[in-house]
């Protein structure tokens, strides 16, 4: 399966011309269409949000343009049709939410599924362009949302109370802690860019990972502070082990030591203002809801300990309406309340495969490999963080197993072991 090239006028008048040409527009329509809907991902305030409504308006014009399903992702789909059923059981499961709401957060999940089935296909085909361009997308409207986020946060644009909640930037999305993450991804591939460009393309790169950094901080999400530090640790190490040479790695620990100084400095000065300071220290110790019976690990263990009580699961939202108010925090425990036994352990194998994937493309020699380390670098701290945070409804999760899975596709189907680094990175 591969794209058409242009439309041959040769071969105008025929029934077989009228099909090419179809196509041919369908094409480069659904460039445009994938590009929408990925901006579309930063704006979740209602479910279904505009990131599943622009997604059924990418399904039919992916169809007219041909893109075809590969073997190598077959896996994801026969994850998702295992998924199905036992999610479907336990909506039925509900007792105090409504069925109606617990179907439509069901059918999120499958609907989310989808897209990394969709997202897998479409990269693996004309895989470097299409990583462009929906890197570009993601990065255009994470800056923008960190822009305003940030913004918003120092009271300096109207209607700011809109944009924070609890007075955090959460720009607009729901909650802080979920704003914070969506960020971390295109600040990773912007890390990569400063880290093996040099001239303007690391200038730009490296004004885009602050401006991220800023928004992910100004969220005041400390699960998002560990993960953009650790998914920026292990962006550079994995670049410096497995794609630098010997002047770039002097290049750098060099430039390592002046960016970590850089990000002191817009620390320092966004702490020197007293309402920033007072809201980092808050957040920076231990919180009242961590601890105890009812803290998030208190919970975490009796949700845990009901899971194993009911093997169809609650159904979504019913967790809150029975001992403990607040959610479990743990989306390991909560995919087995909300989905059952059998949901809980294809939502297992689903991210065990992505990561073995993931890592497997990172240890085999490609061209891909500059693709694939900033995703893995935020991938996988994001299942860590996963274990302190229910995340199974966050679109960029589900974007990211896409694209993991579609630049492993993309290397089984391409021999060659290098490639000039300026073609490959995005």
């Amino acid at each position: 399966m591969t794209l058409a090239g242009p439309f041959d006028a040769a071969l105008a008048g025929s029934k077989a011309a009228g099909q090419a040409f179809m196509r041919y527009k369908a094409q480069r329509l659904l460039d445009v269409m994938v590009a929408i809907w990925i901006f579309s991902g930063g704006i979740v305030l209602i479910e279904p949000s505009p990131y599943e409504l622009t997604f059924v308006l990418v399904l039919p014009v992916a169809v007219m343009a041909g893109v075809g399903l590969y073997r190598s992702t077959l896996g994801l789909l026969a994850i998702l049709i295992g998924f199905i059923p036992f999610a479907l059981i336990a909506v039925f499961q509900v007792q105090f939410t409504p069925i109606s709401e617990a179907l439509i957060f069901t059918l999120v999940t499958i609907f989310l599924l989808v897209t990394s089935y969709f997202a897998a296909n479409y990269v693996a085909e004309c895989t470097l362009e299409r990583m462009r361009l929906i890197v570009g997308a993601y990065t255009a409207i994470a800056v923008i949302l960190a822009l305003v986020g940030t913004l918003a946060y120092l009271r300096l644009m109207p209607g700011a109370d809109f944009f924070l909640r609890y007075g955090r930037a959460k720009a607009t999305f729901k909650d802080p802690n979920v704003f914070a993450p969506f960020l971390i991804l295109p600040a990773m591939f912007a890390l990569q860019r400063v880290l093996l460009t040099q001239g303007w393309r690391q200038l730009i790169a490296g004004a885009i990972y602050m401006v991220l950094f800023v928004g992910v901080f100004v969220s005041f999400s400390r699960a998002a502070w560990g993960h953009f530090a650790a998914s920026s640790v292990l962006t550079l190490a994995l670049v410096f082990l497995l794609e630098a040479g010997a002047r770039d790695k002097v290049r750098i620990m060099m430039m390592s030591l002046l960016g970590a100084g850089m990000l002191v400095v817009a620390l320092g000065g966004l702490l020197s203002i007293p309402a920033v300071s007072k809201l980092f220290e808050a957040r920076a110790a231990s919180q009242s809801y961590d601890t105890g019976e009812t803290g998030r690990f208190g919970r975490q263990g009796y949700a845990f300990e009901l899971a194993l009580d009911h093997p169809w699961g609650l159904g979504p939202g019913e967790f809150h309406n029975l001992r403990i108010i607040e959610e479990p925090h743990n989306v390991y425990v909560s995919v087995l309340h909300v989905y059952g036994w059998g949901g809980g352990f294809f939502y297992y194998v689903l991210v065990a495969v992505t990561l073995w994937k993931g890592f497997g493309t990172l240890l085999r020699p490609s061209p891909y490999r500059l693709l694939a380390i900033p995703l893995m670098a935020t991938f996988t701290m994001l299942v860590a963080e996963s274990a302190i945070i229910d995340s199974d409804h966050w679109r960029h999760f589900y974007l990211l197993i896409g694209l993991i899975w579609g630049i492993a596709t993309a290397i089984d189907n391409d021999p060659r072991r290098t490639a000039s680094r300026e073609e490959m990175l995005v």
